[in-house]
């Protein structure tokens, strides 16, 4: 059974920073396209930075790009998001995802693997 746990999520005030992490079980990690999305209350999920499975090729969103910046250890099984200048629009759930990756696939399109989530709220 594939499971992603998402952890480093939190409150924090603008301008600060937050680490995620999603430890992923029951999948080979490196055979897997990794990427992180969010949700805000009423608002569609969006992708928000996607890594290919060992080349590490990545996807940002624009609203991100120059803040985020997504990483992947392949023996620990890790995902990470590193967050800073983190703004109140960036307030959401933040899942965990995974998806086959048969040639060093970049996008946010097509996950089939999700976590359950981390919260992660900025105030201003």
């Amino acid at each position: 059974v594939v499971q992603l746990a998402e952890s480093g999520g939190g409150s924090v005030q603008a301008g600060g920073s937050l680490r995620l992490s999603c430890t992923a079980s029951g999948l080979t990690f490196d055979d897997y396209a990794m990427g992180w999305f969010r949700q805000a209350p009423g608002k569609e999920r969006e992708g928000v930075s996607c890594i290919s499975r060992s080349l590490g090729s990545t996807y940002y969103a624009a609203s991100v790009k120059g803040r985020f910046t997504i990483s992947r250890d392949n023996v620990k099984n890790t995902l990470y998001l590193q967050m800073s200048s983190l703004k109140p629009e960036d307030t959401a759930m933040y899942y965990c995802a995974a998806v086959t990756d048969y040639n060093e696939y970049v996008g946010c399109i097509g996950y089939k693997y999700w976590g359950q989530g981390t919260q992660v709220t900025v105030s201003s």
